[in-house]
């Protein structure tokens, strides 16, 4: 009696561990957004932007530089009041050009963190599915992993994230949009 208690114990004790184990899976997130065609597109348009930024700041730039120049051919014939307000001018030009640098920057790393934030959520509802359905407690991403051997379900994910993808461009692209700084 008291050996089939102990199995009985024992075979319980096994079971509730093996239920209570946690089923983990890795993926390789690089991989997944990699895939993304709204990353590539976000890509992009932060690169264009950037692009259009720095022809702006370089027409500024050779506009202060043309001005610097005109005014140290006139300097020595202009009188001292002339050349202080010239300048101020120029100073003021140079100002100008620094503050508007800094406000593209401003408006670069916004526009890089919003698309960052609609990427990494799109890339979250398609792992949270295939674990769901794979029935997992934990999906960890190999670039912070030291050793993973365990299940790879990255090419599981990439079917559902590029249906999620595609849905949100396409409801994106009924929706209304309004340029940024409106």
């Amino acid at each position: 009696m008291k050996k089939l208690f102990f199995a009985l114990v024992i075979a319980l004790t096994t079971v509730t561990a093996a239920q209570a184990q946690s089923k983990i899976a890795h993926i390789n997130s690089q991989t997944l957004l990699d895939t993304m065609p709204s990353r590539k597109a976000a890509i992009a348009e932060i690169n264009e932007l950037s692009r259009r930024a720095d022809e702006e700041l370089k027409g500024m730039e050779a506009n202060l530089e043309k001005e610097y120049n005109a005014y140290m051919t006139r300097r020595p014939t202009q009188t001292p009041a002339m050349n202080t307000y010239d300048e101020g001018r120029l100073a003021k030009m140079q100002a100008d050009m620094q503050a508007r640098e800094q406000e593209i920057n401003q408006i670069l790393q916004t526009m890089s963190t919003e698309l960052n934030e609609v990427i990494l959520k799109t890339v979250k509802e398609a792992v949270d599915l295939v674990a769901k359905k794979k029935g997992l407690n934990y999906v960890i991403d190999e670039s912070s992993t030291l050793y993973a051997s365990g299940s790879n379900i990255t090419n599981e994910v990439i079917p559902e994230l590029l249906r999620i993808d595609a849905e949100k461009t396409k409801a994106k692209a009924q929706t209304p949009q309004t340029p940024p700084g409106q």
